[in-house]
């Protein structure tokens, strides 16, 4: 059973043990209330506290539970608040660190809620695709007022508890404790209190209106539709909370639990709770227990100070991990500072950032021009120019410094680690770290391990992942790691279509429109089209049998590299992101279109995003099969916080699954037949073609 059951004199106290965070699945779920039936079935027992062990009171429903018969199977947690309701004992929720979703609505089925100082209080279900489902539309709006409640459900997010013990005629609150240390203590002492008050307060009896009622929630409406247009919880929240200003309470609760089914169905919640699952999931790797030694990492050097080791090092300052910063020349670490003193300023002036916090992170970076200073720090990540031979210098250079134990990282992008590994005595200290660009923004972190590289330093780099708040996915070593890889034949699908008929601006339309934060061509014009160019340069001498589109080389060599240069696909106003379509660069595809022989046909904009998102899942399927990468799920973390993926398809995999593997097997047959297409590329992966053929998904 994960909830134990003790009695302190007159008052029964039934704790939540269900670690990390004491989530309620079913085993919790009976454990509460077989603690009620043993409260109630002792006559020496005067009122009944309910708290939760370690570092959490609840962070609510068991997720793995989610759609299986667990879920349903009674009690349920709405069964278990009725419980709680009509105890003839008063009950009280002694809540600290995290009450959150279904944890937060049992505390507000409790007769008495007792809170610590510094808890998380939120109702997250909006960030899965749902509605909170056990009453928490209801209750919340009865003991904030409507506003401050709908705000909190609309946007997931957690608020500090004493934050809301401000709020003006709270009921959310009995008391707070004076420190998270006292609040069993004092939850005890209150529930004593208390023991003899009747009749037992219930939040159910609260009135719930607001003054301007329709006036209000229309202004909701729009609010929500125009920040959540993909999603539809964000409105379903709007709704069901004005069900609790208009309703009786069991009908509002009626209202909440259709929602809540009707939502968990949809293709968005399926996907938002995928990605959920995916993302811790992402955090394990199968051969490095949990409980791996791990290096102490207090102190970091980072090689190079141009765009990426400056983003790179913001990440560590900003954890309060000191910095030595690596150039070769001062005015090159000069303009390095400046950029990063640049990237502070401009927070503080947001006041997303405070003044001093600025300079506390900006004591913590020293800089220096000799590789002899770098002696001391435990880990050393190079961000220096993409070219083997300037890699082994800085890794020759550092296997001499470096003190033994030392961690060297390589932000690489594409090229082989083990080769990287393989220039120093100590491979097994060498991992890929390839930070994504603005490193200081960009969530992602994929850790590339070589075939060397040690147990402990995998375990060590993911935990520090975590602490400079990465999402960080493990890649084997091949050309572009999993990412850049696939992103390729993104890439060359988007010039095939150019070949074909379409436009920049068409292609790019129909991807935003599928939900990608931003289309190949605007991407390319972000990341520099020269990159793609010396990328295309290398395969044509190392694979010339691949085939490529040469619009992109024809635009390379106008010298329109993209937004640096305010000139790629689209033209750029300085100081301005707003992509303009260049009728000089849609006559150049036309020019190149005739000069192949090709009439252009009329291209629908389901074909560019077949031919764009199955291209990603087809080379994810042989990168899964080679094992680059563990898991399908880890694919779909590296495209939603790398590459813009829409989170509420789930990524490329989970929308492959969702589209059904057997449809895009026929899909890509159908692409083979396009004589201007790749014929052999788009033989399915016989990872693919496997699944497909089985009925089974990749996730």
């Amino acid at each position: 059973m994960t909830a134990q059951y003790q009695v302190h004199g007159d008052i029964a106290v039934i704790t939540l043990n269900n670690p990390p965070v004491n989530g309620l699945g079913l085993s919790t779920r009976q454990g509460i209330a077989d603690g009620m039936a043993q409260a109630h079935a002792d006559a020496a027992v005067k009122a009944i506290v309910i708290t939760g062990a370690g570092k959490a009171f609840s962070g609510g429903a068991d997720i793995t539970e989610f759609g299986s018969p667990k879920a349903l199977q009674e009690p349920n947690l709405i069964s278990v608040i009725k419980v709680l309701e009509n105890s003839a004992k008063p009950v009280v929720a002694a809540i600290h660190t995290v009450a959150m979703g279904g944890g937060l609505e049992l505390a507000l089925g409790c007769h008495y809620r007792i809170a610590a100082p510094g808890t998380s209080i939120a109702l997250p279900e909006v960030k899965l695709g749902l509605v909170p489902g056990a009453g928490g539309t209801q209750r919340l709006p009865r003991v904030l007022g409507v506003e401050p409640a709908l705000n909190m459900i609309v946007s997931g997010e957690p608020v500090k508890s004493e934050m809301l013990a401000m709020l003006p005629g709270q009921k959310l609150f009995d008391k707070l404790s004076a420190s998270a240390e006292s609040l069993a203590e004092e939850a005890l002492a209150f529930a004593r209190s208390v023991a003899d008050v009747r009749p037992l307060p219930l939040v159910r009896d609260l009135k719930c209106k607001h003054p301007q009622g329709d006036a209000y929630f229309q202004f909701a409406r729009n609010m929500v539709k125009g920040m959540s247009k993909n999603f539809p919880a964000p409105a379903k929240c709007v709704d069901v909370v004005e069900a609790a200003t208009k309703k009786k309470f069991d009908e509002g609760m009626l209202v909440e639990r259709e929602a809540f089914i009707n939502l968990m169905f949809t293709a968005e919640s399926k996907s938002l709770r995928h990605l959920f699952l995916a993302e811790r999931a992402a955090s394990k790797i199968a051969d490095v227990p949990s409980d791996t030694a791990q290096r102490a990492i207090n102190s970091v050097a980072v090689i190079g100070a141009g765009t990426m080791g400056g983003g790179i090092a913001m990440n560590f300052l900003n954890a309060g991990i000191p910095v030595k910063m690596l150039e070769m020349k001062q005015e090159a670490l000069d303009r390095g500072i400046a950029t990063i003193r640049k990237n502070y300023e401009a927070q503080v002036a947001k006041k997303k950032l405070k003044q001093d916090k600025y300079e506390q992170r900006m004591s913590l970076l020293t800089t220096t021009l000799s590789y002899d200073d770098l002696t001391g720090t435990d880990m050393v990540i190079e961000a220096v120019f993409e070219e083997l031979g300037v890699k082994e210098a800085v890794f020759k250079e550092l296997d001499r410094v470096m003190k033994p134990g030392a961690i060297l990282a390589s932000n690489t992008s594409t090229l082989d680690v083990n080769k990287i590994a393989n220039f120093t005595q100590r491979p097994e200290d060498v991992v890929g770290l390839h930070f994504f660009s603005p490193a200081n923004v960009m969530k992602l972190l994929e850790v590339v391990r070589g075939e060397k590289t040690a147990k402990d330093v995998m375990a060590t780099v993911m935990s520090v992942a975590k602490k400079i708040k990465k999402t960080a996915v493990v890649s084997g070593v091949c050309d572009g790691f999993i990412g850049n890889r696939m992103i390729e034949q993104y890439g060359r699908q988007g010039g095939f279509l150019l070949d074909e008929g379409c436009t920049p601006e068409q292609v790019d339309k129909a991807m935003e429109k599928f939900g990608m934060a931003m289309g190949p061509f605007r991407m390319g014009d972000l990341a520099g089209n020269d990159i793609g160019w010396a990328i295309r340069k290398r395969r044509y001498l190392e694979k010339p049998h691949m085939k490529y589109s040469k619009t992109a080389d024809l635009l390379c060599e106008k010298g329109r590299f993209g937004q640096k240069t305010g000139a790629g696909w689209y033209d750029y106003v300085p100081g301005k992101r707003e992509a303009i379509p260049n009728a000089e660069v849609v006559a150049m595809i036309e020019e190149h279109r005739k000069a192949l022989g090709i009439t252009p046909r009329k291209i629908s904009d389901e074909e560019i995003v077949q031919r764009l998102v199955f291209s990603l899942v087809n080379e994810a399927a042989h990168i899964l099969e080679e094992g680059i990468a563990a898991k399908a799920s880890d694919i779909d973390i590296v495209y939603i916080f790398g590459y813009g993926f829409p989170a509420h398809r789930g990524g490329p995999m989970n929308y492959a699954d969702e589209v059904g593997l057997f449809n895009v097997v026929q899909a890509m047959n159908r692409f083979a037949q396009n004589p201007l297409d790749d014929a052999k590329f788009w033989q399915p992966a016989p990872l693919l073609a496997k699944l497909a053929a089985e009925g089974k998904t990749f996730n």
